[in-house]
């Protein structure tokens, strides 16, 4: 998914514009401040460096920046793997001040909506941890469903573009 390609956009519950944008020398400090609610620490990074760093090192995953409003208020990456030919998500983040909006939700579907768009995504994958019962919620509604495997301690679920 080249992001030269135009991506959607959707509102959040408060009717902001939500998209999804690279990560830029603009933009690189908001998203590396990002930090989830100290209780989500054991299920997400404490900050969105720990992301940046991953997709910059790992040259695996591509870092997106999630705006709301104007401004940077999430992290998300996505990566293909050719091996099992399917389109993961991974690393979301969105700050504990805009928690609570709708903006998690928004910034999977605009993902969703893209992937929806290319010829060759046959299965979109994420993986949770079982205790993270709020992501499993958004995850469940979004159309995953559990595949039985297990990457780390965490259950992969997946969903075709369509769903």
């Amino acid at each position: 998914m080249p992001l030269a390609s135009a991506l959607p956009a959707r509102h959040d519950r408060t009717g902001r514009l939500v998209t999804l944008g690279p990560v830029t020398d603009a933009n690189w400090r908001a998203v590396a401040d990002l930090a989830p609610h100290d209780d989500q620490r054991r299920f997400v990074a404490a900050l969105g460096a720990r992301y940046l760093l991953l997709s910059l090192r790992e040259e695996v995953w591509t870092s997106l920046a999630v705006e709301a409003g104007g401004r940077t208020v999430g992290h998300l990456m996505w990566a293909y793997d050719a091996d099992e030919d399917a389109h993961w998500i991974g690393g979301m983040l969105v700050d504990a001040t805009e928690q609570g909006r709708g903006v998690g939700r928004a910034a999977l579907n605009v993902l969703l909506d893209r992937f929806a768009t290319e010829p060759g995504c046959r299965e979109i994958r994420l993986s949770v941890h079982p205790d993270n019962t709020s992501a499993l919620r958004l995850y469940t509604a979004l159309g995953f469903r559990p595949t039985g495997l297990l990457e780390d301690d965490e259950a992969v679920l997946a969903r075709t573009p369509s769903a």
